[in-house]
């Protein structure tokens, strides 16, 4: 299987099975002289480890990184950075009855047209399991995105859409959805408490924003900073559609509407009077916050039977065992502000290397 690796200055190669010893990735291009411990990790991936509520899926990882490589006395050399994690709480036995059928929804079929072979062990390399990697790697990019902060939040699980007026970014980690709007959560409560216990999921829509980046960053036609992060959010696990800035709303408003309008503050900086292109106009970042949301799909895995296929081309019917998320949009939070992160860092570098004088290149650390 090729197509492990994302990135290209700043690259990311993830490896390992989600029932597998371990899990792991390698950073490359990481400058040297950035001060990096697993102290500087483990914080993220604390934030996407499983079950830390009946919310998601109560399988036990402690999720405790260890860096192998890339660091020397609490500093980046410059060299691959190789993170490592053990699995700890693989139950494989409760997929043994899906190993001759093809889950719908999954990944099941479509890697067994694909390689002809799979691991049915909870979806092997298909499984979210693999993000925990993209974490990791997020928390070194972090460290080359000095001044730059990311954050994600829940803004829609199901039909259920917060009120942006509520939004207050101190109470992300004040519940259990990271939901910026209190009067959501408790709705959200009770909405997945009735999912969870009909077996069922439900489907979220996640939003990424970041703060501090300069303008400048991407390139036009096909570097478009845009299109990359469009690309790393849509590589997540079950993510089926993302939009940048109003995305697809822009489509409803008018062009005086749409154009976000500026002018020249006394301190001789240009201001934006609004920011609907979401930070990026023709693929450059204009120094507002940049905002992608995507959404993420019902957690295929679930109680209620349904019309499957086995490897034998027989008709069968499967009931999903095993523990999984009720709204995996949750844990998907962390992971968003990952990629986001792992293209910043990565158009960071790519700006510094062909534009090595620009007066808007922040120095790296």
């Amino acid at each position: 299987m090729s197509h492990n690796s994302f990135g290209h200055l700043f690259r990311m190669t993830t490896w390992g099975e989600s029932h597998g010893p371990a899990i792991g990735c390698v950073v490359d291009g990481c400058p040297p002289g950035i001060a990096l411990t697993e102290a500087d990790i483990q914080p993220f991936l604390d934030r996407r480890r499983p079950g830390q509520s009946k919310f998601v899926t109560q399988r036990q990882e402690p999720d405790q990184v260890r860096i192998l490589s890339g660091v020397f006395e609490g500093r980046t050399t410059g060299t691959s950075i190789a993170l490592h994690i053990d699995n700890q709480d693989q139950r494989s036995k409760d997929y043994s009855e899906i190993a001759e059928s093809f889950r719908p929804g999954h990944a099941d079929i479509a890697y067994h047209w694909k390689y002809g072979i799979r691991d049915y062990r909870g979806g092997g390399r298909s499984s979210a399991r693999e993000t925990a990697m993209r974490v990791a790697a997020g928390a070194v990019a972090r460290r080359v995105l000095q001044g730059v902060t990311i954050r994600g939040a829940l803004v829609q699980i199901g039909a259920d859409r917060i009120e942006r007026a509520n939004w207050d970014w101190a109470q992300v980690d004040q519940n259990p959805f990271f939901c910026p709007d209190p009067a959501a959560a408790t709705r959200w409560e009770a909405l997945l408490n009735e999912t969870r216990k009909a077996g069922s999921s439900l489907g979220a829509v996640i939003e990424v924003v970041a703060e501090g980046a300069p303008p400048g960053l991407g390139a036009p036609i096909y570097g478009k900073l845009d299109a990359d992060i469009a690309s790393a959010l849509m590589g997540i696990n079950a993510v089926k559609g993302v939009e940048i800035g109003d995305g697809f709303a822009a489509a409803a408003l008018s062009g005086e509407d749409n154009a976000d309008e500026m002018r020249m503050r006394q301190d001789g900086q240009v201001e934006f009077l609004a920011n609907h292109a979401g930070g990026v106009l023709g693929g450059i970042s204009t120094g507002q916050p940049i905002i992608a949301r995507f959404a993420v799909k019902p957690t295929s895995s679930i109680l209620t039977p349904r019309l499957a296929v086995t490897r034998g081309g027989e008709n069968t019917e499967l009931r999903t065992k095993g523990r999984h998320d009720p709204c995996v949009g949750i844990r998907a939070v962390p992971v968003g502000e990952a990629m986001l992160a792992l293209v910043l860092a990565d158009h960071l570098l790519r700006h510094r290397a062909q534009n090595p004088a620009a007066p808007t290149m922040p120095r790296l650390p």
